[in-house]
């Protein structure tokens, strides 16, 4: 996903797929764990969009 895509949700929009993308870190952990893991892209990205959200946040809290 990218940032402009993310300015234009509002913060409760914004918290809620924070919560939903940490919720998928937690799984895809377990999956690298097990040797599961078919897509190891996948951690990378969500580790970066949960950057780029608390990013906003931290940028709209500060404003």
């Amino acid at each position: 996903m990218k940032a402009t895509e993310l300015r234009q949700k509002s913060d409760d929009e914004l918290k809620s797929q924070l919560i939903d993308l940490r919720k998928e870190q937690f799984n895809l952990r377990f999956q690298v764990a097990g040797g599961q893991m078919e897509n190891t892209a996948r951690v990378r990205q969500v580790r970066r969009d949960i950057a780029r959200i608390k990013t906003l946040l931290g940028e709209r809290k500060a404003s």
